[in-house]
């Protein structure tokens, strides 16, 4: 059987972040009809069918989702390769835009940035960072370091590193209020609510075989602040659910512990964001190449 092209496994990863076949069309400067007949001819090489198509959107297969996951890990390998070879005829110069998450960017980034700036001197790094997401084209940043994806067909993204998230109280808490057993117990427990972006207040959502499950929950205290709902949480003011990150060292250290660790929660990976793939800059390349050898864990 004939293997895969760079050229088709790339088709299908912008297929999926389009979300239909008239949006990946207009991506691609070509045609409905010719996107629609590269996707068949994909699915009759492999013999499999690879989404469910409707009018106006599809969804894909369990073929199809095995299919993304292996063609998004070799198309950004691809594109690293890229990177690394490209990387070597021109030395990094000029100013660098950079937008990170508050917390992750001050504690993180910042260091990062530094240590990044004394091996390229002539690159001149302007971090910014933002409670919310920004939009990187009318901003006219140059990168955007952010967990989870990003809503924007626009841009183009690179994982950084793999992030799960837990839910986790401290044991003074689970001491005076017990230790919830299933999802129904959330509702009699005081949970930490972090308020991020436009997310419906107060509703946690759970992986269970494939579906979403949502939860509401409810609590005495909420904040925008990653860093001011964990501090809650050591206090041991009620349940939080943050990411593996944050967690790690207090997880370790036994002054929090996690709960109901059996219902998976949607992962927040690291991803870097940046516009254009076409003529990255040095600067830009180099510095996101840092960030994965400084951070990735898989």
């Amino acid at each position: 059987m004939k293997t895969a092209s760079f050229s088709e496994l790339e088709f299908f990863v912008l297929l999926i972040r389009h979300g239909s076949l008239s949006a990946a069309a207009r991506a691609l400067d070509i045609s409905p009809p010719a996107a629609t007949m590269r996707l068949a001819a994909m699915e009759k090489r492999l013999g499999v069918r690879l989404v469910n198509r409707s009018t106006r959107k599809i969804s894909m297969t369990s073929e199809g989702e095995t299919y993304l996951q292996h063609a998004t890990r070799l198309v950004a390998e691809l594109e690293a390769l890229d990177e690394i070879v490209l990387g070597g005829g021109q030395a990094p110069r000029g100013l660098l835009r950079v937008n990170a998450s508050l917390g992750f960017g001050r504690t993180v980034i910042a260091p990062l940035a530094s240590t990044f700036t004394a091996r390229h001197p002539e690159v001149e790094v302007q971090l910014e960072v933002t409670d919310r997401p920004i939009d990187l084209i009318d901003k006219g940043f140059d990168l955007a370091i952010r967990f989870g994806e990003l809503p924007d067909n626009r841009i183009n993204a690179r994982r950084i590193m793999s992030n799960r998230r837990f839910m986790c109280a401290s044991p003074a808490y689970l001491e005076k209020h017990g230790v919830p057993t299933t999802l129904n117990d959330l509702s009699s427990h005081r949970c930490i609510v972090h308020r991020q972006n436009d997310d419906a207040y107060g509703v946690w959502r759970f992986l269970i075989d494939g579906r979403t499950e949502i939860v509401k929950v409810h609590g005495a205290m909420s904040s925008n602040d990653g860093d001011i709902v964990l501090g809650w949480a050591l206090d041991g003011q009620g349940i939080v659910i943050r990411s593996e990150w944050d967690l790690a060292k207090y997880l370790e250290s036994g002054r929090l512990r996690r709960v109901l660790r059996e219902f998976a929660l949607p992962s927040a990976d690291l991803y870097v964001y940046y516009p254009s793939k076409q003529n990255l800059a040095a600067r830009s390349r180099a510095f996101i190449n840092y960030l994965v050898k400084q951070l990735a864990t898989d």
